[in-house]
């Protein structure tokens, strides 16, 4: 799964992805720098592997990966073609959530787009412009759906009433992700509509050094925004982290300690996409490696397994599992298994963030 980082043209996008990937793609002062959308995967910092690799020694720690596409800057008038215009909205769409990089500091050293810096107009001039595209294809299905629904098809009936309900959403200037429907067949029509405004937000401010925990004033608006959407905001001085992933580990941690930051917030970053984008983790461990693996919230045992690999989905047997908590509490697998601790679970069993499992397959 992909997140994509948007925002307007000289926001600190670029800055933020070399940061985060540590990619070295071009950051320079000027709109359309990135022509093509930059791909990079992105480790999501989790404790709890260190917890289980000082229990079970091992000789490799890997941890889970977010795969995040750096798109270049959109501009007012994207969604008739202005900038590098409905190229950057195909981009957009084939993410599954955004990382919406908003300025939110001064420096008249660095240009910006509209002439001024104003996090909430940015903001709305991006949800304008995605909306604006959204309306062309809701209006371009639409058509299509009316004409299969005359035929007394059900499944296009529904269609037409939810494109003709994100229709009406669209032009009040609401954008379509507060739209939920629990029926799931509706919830797969509303998805395979593929609309921009459908895809989860998270706002990442760009911040100076001096507001490092993003307290300012033009980040509280953001908060205010993001607040009333049911959002969230991770505050990043994209400038600052550049420079932290250069460093080895020891300047990085005494650079951190000089700034009063226990750890770099790409790490608070990578993890809240994480969640945005519905993931969790769980772990095997052994002496090769200890490994976090990514799956959808909600996925079963052989769904988890199959990540792993296709056989181990097919061939499902049973999950043994357990907890960091019942590892740090009991020290070894060995204890863990003799204390009753350790669960076997079913085809049916739902993983639960954080387990720690082996799987049984045929």
């Amino acid at each position: 799964m992909e997140a994509g980082i948007v925002g307007l043209p000289n926001v600190g996008k670029s800055t933020l992805f070399n940061a985060l990937t540590s990619a070295g793609i071009a950051s320079e002062n000027y709109p359309f720098c990135t022509i093509e959308p930059n791909v990079g995967a992105v480790p999501v910092p989790d404790s709890r592997l260190d917890t289980i690799q000082s229990y079970i020694k091992t000789q490799k720690v890997i941890p889970a990966i977010l795969q995040l596409v750096d798109i270049a800057g959109i501009v007012r008038g994207a969604s008739e073609g202005e900038g590098l215009g409905n190229q950057f909205l195909t981009h957009i769409r084939n993410v599954d959530a955004i990382l919406h990089v908003v300025r939110c500091f001064d420096d008249p050293d660095i240009i910006h787009v509209e002439g001024s810096v104003d996090p909430i107009r940015d903001i709305e001039t991006i949800d304008t412009e995605l909306m604006l595209a959204d309306l062309q294809s809701v209006e371009q299905q639409i058509h299509k759906a009316q004409k299969n629904a005359r035929t007394g098809d059900k499944d296009a009936k529904r269609k037409v009433e939810i494109l003709q309900e994100c229709h009406d959403r669209l032009a009040e200037g609401t954008p379509i992700r507060g739209l939920v429907y629990e029926d799931p067949a509706s919830a797969k029509i509303l998805r395979e509509l593929q609309l921009l405004t459908s895809k989860r937000v998270l706002y990442v401010a760009n911040v100076e050094e001096d507001d490092l925990l993003g307290e300012g004033e033009l980040v509280k608006r953001v908060r205010e925004r993001a607040a009333a959407e049911g959002g969230e905001v991770v505050a990043v001085c994209a400038r600052l982290e550049a420079e932290l992933a250069e460093l080895d580990e020891a300047d990085r941690a005494e650079m951190l300690e000089s700034v009063g930051l226990t750890e770099p917030a790409l790490a608070s970053l990578a993890r809240a996409a994480y969640k945005l984008l519905g993931l969790q983790s769980y772990f095997t461990a052994g002496e090769k490696e200890v490994r976090a693996w990514t799956i959808p919230v909600g996925a079963t045992a052989p769904q988890a397994a199959g990540v792993i690999h296709t056989d181990f989905e097919k061939g499902f047997i049973r999950c043994e599992t357990y907890s960091v908590d019942d590892l740090v509490a009991l020290h070894t697998e060995k204890a863990i298994r003799e204390a009753g601790k350790m669960r076997v679970e079913g085809k049916a069993y739902v993983m639960r963030d954080g387990d720690v499992c082996h799987f049984l397959f045929n």
